[in-house]
């Protein structure tokens, strides 16, 4: 009869049942009752009640039984720490049982118990199990001990664990061998910092010689452990090699892969003269394509690792072109990667091969794969140039299908042929015109647009087509509008006579009637070069483009270096490293390629250093633009300019006139518009007229703030706050405030290393704020900070950075960079920080600026439990640069009249009613009054921390 039986039962009282069975005399139905408990607990019942029943079943010899309690012991420990207590006693006689089998299942079931209070009462089986004389108990010991590190970290050092564990390496027995080794890897996997598996020639030697003897699982263990190595010099990496090559022909396809990671990491340092160079990337081959013929799943994964060795070495598969080829009855997911490798390998010997592939594909009824063929013929005409005469008239046969979707990818890929080729195939654009009413993606529409932007003077009707793309400019997507924009402007500098009207209209739809700033931006600096300097904007537009590149979709050198030695784990699946899917702190080291050898360096090698830079240093990578702050970054780190900006920048539209205040003069004097018959400027964004004489009109008075006579002022310093937690900075944690003192504006950092390893080559970025807020020097740690340090910096900032208006005003986004990796925070600074010293204004300025300020400018605040009367309110005020005009008193409430200028020359006037009370505490009514009324909410901000601070 089936084990089935112990899960159909339904009795009531089941639980008072099953506590009669367990304490039965007889052996054979104790078994039965704990079958029947297993099967409970199995299927979710709560069976814990039976515990103390169960735990007293653990005094037999039955192996078969106790392995059953044990099961249960492992399930319950947890919820019942003070029961469990009770089984220990066995677990200590049970590991000096004369049966080997069952010393390994009491010591495998101690490890899995994680229960702080019994860990100590298992160190001392644990420590006989380690020294046992049978290599099944060795082994079930060693995984103990990584078991119980997890649980109790100090208690494995304590205990001397991690010893015995290293001494391991060296047993006769190969399990043993792979066992401890895969413990300490999984030690020193969550402590990168200690040096647990300390490698060298001798136990590199110990565990080659049990990579031979080992089970699968086990080879893998000490492969990977291998692959962690760095040999001293070539030679050793050529011994190592030759010892791991026979690998490459085992049936588990993990064990396979393993081999190849080490092999790919070791070539790395051998020469490429060597005649066994040569050898070893003939017998890599074979493995990978055997690999290919297992079941889908499996071909995916082998097919993710073979698409970044031949990103790093092409030549190992270069003569394999035909295992790639797809079949008919691949999943898609496999025939998408095949089909990449495919045009990796592509080069002018094979060729006409791949295009008779890629043109059968084309056909097929799949519509991604059709599609991914179809830009696969573009990709191999801009990689083997001979070829690409073949690949264009092949997709001149696609387009005559007029299947619709062939056709749009199509016309984008013959846009990236006439980049790579200019002048050698325009013959063509007659046909591709034909097609246009078809395209309904942005991506076809886009690259037509541009083609015939580009070649608008061989186009006699250019201006009719674009005409017709107009129509709908709103409805297009953001990336036909742009590239519609750029055309219209190459046919009107091509044909100026005949496309004056399209070219005003579309600047206008793209200026005035968008609210996309990127497509506003290229519009408004279209329309200031055709207007100031059409001879300049048609060197600009029109200016010759460098060809683009072959393989646009390349890992990056120093990732690809990181996942090669990734090759087997999901890192060589998802092509990311593992710090960017793997959460917490396991599994995260960086790890790189070993560098070559002097004897080995080879001249051709692209990953070798480019002269000058340092040995070992890799260089910094940009991010890209989808990076949360990724212009932050593409600005250099470096100390930031100080001093006023230079001209040119008077020309970002609305830079600083976003928040309105006195930039007249930087919109305003346009030259006229040379050549381009009558060209109308850009209108400039509605600008108040100056106030006078407080007020400073050009730019360098504007950000220039050291003719301004500074006062020592006391100005309100909010409490350091945390900006950046170490949970989220991988253990660099950031705390800071702002401060003004004496005209300038400083940010008082205290940085803190939470982390194991020592912080160093801080620097910092701001991104582009409201009021041009940067740096005004480097972020200076002086010395490295090292674990648990921490350190206070004050930063000195000015406001000649790059100005942008930001959602809220005072919104800052910053980014901190050091040796461990760029991390980024926003903090909100207070406005009190930008009322600058010469903010008082004459009373008769006062009154006429009052009047003249529109009263829908005009925002109400209340202040509410202000512990001050008028006498402390003004001077308070005073010390953070906001300053009393004048003073009335009207019906017993006191009256102040104030004005504060902000660092961008706005001016903020205020009114302060006070309600004298006897109470300590007043409430205060605020009136302001501003040209840029969004500032008001944060002047309000600004008051009421102050005056209750």
């Amino acid at each position: 009869m089936t084990d089935s039986k112990y899960f159909t039962t339904t009795k009531k009282g089941e639980i008072f049942e099953l506590k009669a069975e367990l304490n039965s005399d007889k052996k054979e139905k104790k078994k039965e009752a704990v079958k029947k408990v297993i099967a409970s607990m199995t299927v979710g019942k709560d069976v814990s009640a039976l515990f103390p029943d169960v735990v007293n079943c653990m005094q037999t010899d039955n192996l078969e039984l106790k392995k059953l309690v044990y099961l249960y012991l492992m399930n319950y420990a947890k919820s019942q720490p003070d029961m469990a207590i009770m089984a220990v006693n066995t677990f200590v006689k049970d590991c000096e049982d004369p049966n080997p089998l069952i010393r390994a299942l009491a010591v495998r079931t101690m490890g899995c118990i994680r229960v702080d209070k019994i860990t100590e009462y298992l160190c001392e089986p644990l420590r006989k199990c380690l020294k046992d004389e049978d290599p099944y108990v060795r082994k079930t010991a060693a995984v103990c001990v990584a078991k119980l590190h997890d649980i109790n970290a100090q208690l494995v050092e304590d205990q001397g664990f991690l010893d015995t564990l290293k001494d391991l390496i060296s047993d006769s027995n190969p399990m043993v061998v792979a066992n401890a080794v895969a413990a300490l890897s999984e030690i020193a996997e969550s402590h990168p910092s200690s040096n647990l598996l300390d490698l060298n020639p001798q136990s590199i030697n110990k565990l080659l010689t049990a990579l031979n003897e080992c089970t699968e699982w086990g080879q893998i263990f000490i492969l990977d452990c291998l692959a962690n190595y760095t040999p001293k010099d070539d030679r050793e990496a050529q011994s190592i090699c030759e010892r791991v090559t026979p690998r490459l022909s085992h049936a588990n396809s993990a064990v396979v892969l393993s081999a190849v990671k080490v092999l790919m990491k070791f070539m790395e340092m051998l020469s490429k003269d060597l005649d066994y160079y040569g050898t070893l990337l003939k017998k890599l081959a074979p493995p990978l394509v055997t690999l290919l013929s297992a079941e889908p799943e499996l071909q995916y994964v082998a097919l993710r690792n073979i698409n970044l060795i031949v990103q790093k070495r092409p030549e190992i598969l270069k003569h394999e072109m035909k295992v790639f080829f797809v079949k008919y009855n691949d999943p898609i997911y496999v025939k998408l990667e095949k089909l990449d490798i495919m045009i990796r390998l592509a080069s002018q010997a094979n060729i006409a091969q791949v295009l008779a592939e890629l043109k059968e594909y084309a056909t097929e009824v799949d519509v991604d794969f059709v599609r991914k063929a179809v830009r696969a013929i573009g990709r191999c005409a801009i990689k083997v140039e001979q070829s690409a005469e073949r690949c264009v008239s092949t997709l001149l046969d696609l387009i005559q299908t007029k299947v619709n979707y062939v056709v749009q990818e199509a016309i984008v890929v013959i846009k990236d042929i006439f980049r790579k080729y200019p002048n050698k195939y325009e013959s063509v654009i007659a046909t591709l015109c034909e097609n246009l009413d078809s395209l309904d993606e942005p991506e076809a529409r886009a690259a037509m647009i541009w083609i015939v932007g580009e070649y608008a003077e061989r186009i006699d009707n250019a201006d009719e087509l674009l005409e017709s793309f107009l129509e709908g400019f709103h409805d297009e997507s953001t990336q036909v509008q742009l590239q519609l924009l750029t055309a219209i402007v190459k046919l009107f500098l091509k044909k100026p006579t005949e496309t004056q009207e399209l070219v005003q209209q579309v600047l206008s739809l793209a200026t005035q009637d968008s609210d996309n700033p990127d497509l506003r931006d290229r519009g408004y600096i279209y329309w200031r070069l055709l207007s100031t300097d059409p001879v300049a904007a048609k060197e600009v537009v029109l200016a010759e483009k460098p060809l683009i590149s072959e393989e646009t979709d390349l890992i990056e050198p120093t990732l690809l270096d990181e996942l090669i030695c990734y090759i087997g784990t999901l890192a060589s699946v998802y092509h990311k490293p593992p710090s960017a899917f793997v959460e917490g702190g396991r599994g995260v080291v960086h790890k790189s390629l070993p560098p070559r050898t002097a004897s080995s360096e080879s001249a051709e090698s692209p990953e070798t250093a480019p002269a000058g830079a340092p040995p070992g240093e890799q260089l910094d990578v940009i991010p890209t633009q989808g990076d949360l702050l990724g212009d932050l970054l593409n600005l250099d780190l470096g100390p930031p300019v100080s001093g006023p900006p230079l001209a040119t920048s008077s020309v970002q539209m609305g830079a600083v006139d976003l928040l309105g205040g006195g930039l007249d003069s930087l919109m305003g004097d346009e030259p006229e518009g040379i050549g381009a018959p009558n060209f109308v400027a850009p209108p400039a964004a509605a600008v108040p007229t100056n106030l006078g004489a407080p007020m400073g009109s050009g730019l360098s008075d504007l950000f220039d703030l050291t003719s301004s006579v500074g006062t020592l002022s006391g100005s309100y310093v909010a409490p350091k706050a945390v900006w950046l937690p170490a949970m989220k900075a991988k253990g660099l944690e950031i705390s800071g405030t702002f401060t003004r003192q004496v005209g300038s504006i400083a940010m008082d950092l205290q940085l803190t290393n939470k982390a194991l390893q020592v912080m160093t080559d801080f620097a910092i970025q701001f991104n582009r704020n409201s009021f041009g807020l940067a740096p005004a020097a480097p972020l200076q740690v002086h010395a490295p900070l090292s674990p648990n340090q921490t350190v206070e910096i004050s930063l000195p900032l000015n406001t000649v950075g790059s100005v942008m208006k930001m959602e809220p005003l005072n919104n800052l986004q910053v980014a901190v960079k050091n040796n461990i990796d760029v991390f980024y925070f926003s903090t909100l600074y207070p406005l009190h920080i930008l009322f600058v010293e010469d903010g008082k204004m004459d009373r008769q300025m006062f009154l006429a600026t009052w009047k003249d300020i529109p009263n829908e400018n005009e925002a109400q605040f209340q202040i509410r439990d202000c512990p001050l009367n008028a006498e402390a309110v003004s001077s308070r005020l005073q010390s953070s640069n906001i300053f009393t005009v004048a003073k009335r008193n009207v019906e017993g409430q006191d009256m102040l009249y104030q004005s504060l200028k902000l660092t961008n020359g706005i001016w903020v006037l205020a009114e302060l009613r006070i309600q004298p009370g006897n109470t300590s505490f007043t409430d205060l009514e605020l009136s302001l009054k501003c040209r840029a009324p969004e500032v008001s909410q944060h002047v309000y901000q600004a008051y009421e921390t102050i005056l209750k601070n």
